[in-house]
């Protein structure tokens, strides 16, 4: 499945429509820009740490300028088409921009409980069903779930009210974060996959949201993964597509495309890698729900000029065609938010 990848979603696996101020309430976005203003300073009086890499996803060398962004670097692979930052932090530096980031700080003590009822009900618990659908799908047991990255703990939370698993482990090796997580009832270990003894083995599924974009090296994390897996289990991974229609339209701009997304993968490139890991790519979609809010407002606030068709569907007849618009988009793999689904084989 490198060179060919089927990417659809159903119209129900969709969900409810979601909007951008549901996620950050409006009146939260000052403080938290200026906390990220603030860690991208930090960042950057560390730029003679910086070091030039190769494709995440390939490994090629060739590549042309995508965008600059914040003061950073994006390349486009000339060989699988991912988009990636280089020259990009060391892994050291990285290490201390999560650690002390103002920003995930402010999230994780205003905005994430603001928004946190939205969040689990429109997101988190249409997550689950996705998931346990695929594990009726593959006929993959319902013992051991374990989300790598959990952050606020929501999703971790969600799965383990449910009880549809025997047991849920979240690993988290932020101590704020990992303390959120256990304020929500959710066991924790408080490492990096990497890090992991025999805490932790033989997970029938392993979900990882909104993490491999953030990652030095997402090959190094993949191989830390299939050792906490059982053979034949289910990994889900969830990160922005650099192929998609808010980021394919809004370039630089698209919100998906800042300092910490250091990866930007595309449904062949990432099916590409996890093939290459040695997991068998059972599931490509693109099930998001804002890219056609994104462009709207960015034309609305005259940011892009939209051609006259655009400009009917995202602003004149909004209400109408919108969200219908929207669902075409994830229903042709065209949304800028993806998921892969692999198994690691028997």
């Amino acid at each position: 499945m490198t060179d060919q990848v089927t990417v659809a979603v159903s119209e129900a696996a969709l969900g409810q429509p979601l909007s951008e101020s549901e996620l950050c309430p409006d009146d939260l976005l000052k403080e938290q820009e200026a906390a990220f203003e603030r860690d991208i300073a930090r960042m950057h009086a560390r730029a003679a740490e910086f070091v030039a890499v190769s494709c995440p996803a390939c490994g090629g060398t060739t590549y042309a300028p995508a965008f600059e962004k914040y003061g950073f670097t994006f390349c486009l692979c000339q060989s699988c088409g991912t988009i990636y930052m280089s020259p990009r932090p060391s892994e050291a530096v990285m290490g201390d921009y999560y650690a002390n980031s103002e920003n995930y700080a402010y999230w994780a003590k205003h905005i994430f409980p603001a928004s946190e009822q939205s969040r689990r009900e429109k997101i988190h618990k249409p997550w689950l069903t996705r998931v346990l659908d695929y594990c009726e799908e593959f006929q993959v047991p319902r013992g051991l779930l374990l989300e790598v990255g959990p952050g606020f703990g929501t999703f971790a939370s969600v799965a383990t009210e449910s009880g549809a698993f025997v047991r849920v482990v979240a690993v988290e090796p932020t101590p704020e974060l990992a303390q959120a997580c256990r304020d929500r009832g959710v066991e924790v270990i408080e490492k990096r996959i990497e890090d992991l003894g025999d805490e932790c083995n033989n997970a029938d599924v392993v979900v990882a949201f909104e993490v491999v974009e953030h990652l030095f090296e997402p090959r190094r994390f993949l191989e830390g993964i299939k050792p906490r897996m059982a053979r034949g289990g289910l990994l889900v991974l969830s990160c922005p597509n650099g192929q998609g229609f808010d980021i394919a339209m809004l370039g630089a701009g698209a919100l998906a495309v800042d300092a910490e997304h250091v990866n930007l993968f595309n449904p062949g490139s990432l099916a590409r890698l996890l093939a290459d890991s040695g997991f068998e790519v059972l599931k490509m979609l693109t099930p998001g729900r804002l890219d056609a809010e994104f462009v709207r407002e960015a034309a609305l606030q005259g940011k892009i000029a939209l051609d006259p068709f655009l400009r009917r569907v995202l602003v004149d007849e909004w209400d109408e065609h919108g969200w219908p618009f929207q669902q075409f988009l994830a229903q042709q793999g065209l949304s800028s938010h993806m998921w892969l689904v692999a198994r690691l084989p028997s």
